[in-house]
C-alpha cells in the first residue's frame, strides 16, 4: 500500500464519519481514528485480501475527490482563468501566505513577481515548504486563505503574463 493509497483512505474515512477503522493486511497493519471521542461511535474493521485491496480501494476515494473539484471550477470566471497563468500547489498541507507570524506576506495582489520568487509556504508534516513562482508576471487573485488546508493540485494564485 503505497502513500496515495493510505491518503485516499484517510479522507474515504473521514467522509464515512466513522470514529476509528482499522485495516490489517500480510505486510501492514492501519488505524486511523479520527476527532470524535463518542464512545458509543462504531469501530468498523477491514481485513483485504491483496487482489481485493486494489479494486475497491483506489475508485473509492477518487470519485469524491472529482465531485469535489468539479464544483469549484464553475465557480471562477472562465475568462479569468483563459488569459491568466494559475499556479496551483504541488503538495497537501496547510497554506501560508507570511514566512512567520511576525513577518510582511511574501506576496498581495497587483505585485509584479519573477521567476523563482517565494509566493507562499505549504507546511507538510511538520516541514515548511516554500512555493517558488515557475513564471513573472503580475498576482491577479490570491485562491486560498492564510493558514488553509490545501489539496495538491489545487490553484493557489492567477497570475497575468503580461
Amino acid at each position: 500500500m503505497d502513500l496515495k493509497e493510505i491518503q485516499n483512505l484517510i479522507k474515504f474515512v473521514a467522509k464515512s464519519g466513522a470514529s476509528e477503522v482499522k485495516l490489517e493486511m500480510d505486510d501492514v497493519k492501519i488505524t486511523i481514528r479520527t476527532g470524535a471521542d463518542d464512545e458509543k461511535a462504531p469501530t468498523t474493521f477491514l481485513q483485504q485480501m491483496p487482489a481485493m485491496q486494489m479494486a475497491p480501494a483506489a475508485p473509492a476515494a477518487p470519485a469524491p475527490v472529482a465531485e469535489v473539484a468539479a464544483p469549484a471550477a464553475p465557480a471562477a470566471p472562465a475568462e479569468d482563468n483563459s488569459k491568466y497563468i494559475t499556479i496551483k500547489s504541488p503538495i497537501i498541507g496547510t497554506f501560508y501566505r507570511k514566512p512567520a507570524p511576525d513577518k510582511p506576506m511574501f506576496v498581495e495582489v497587483g505585485k509584479t513577481i519573477g521567476e523563482g520568487d517565494v509566493l507562499c509556504v505549504i507546511e507538510a508534516m511538520k516541514l515548511f515548504n516554500e512555493i517558488e513562482s515557475e513564471v513573472s508576471g503580475t498576482i491577479v487573485k490570491i485562491l486560498v486563505d492564510d493558514s488553509s488546508p490545501v489539496e495538491f493540485d489545487q490553484p493557489l494564485f492567477l497570475v497575468d503574463p503580461s
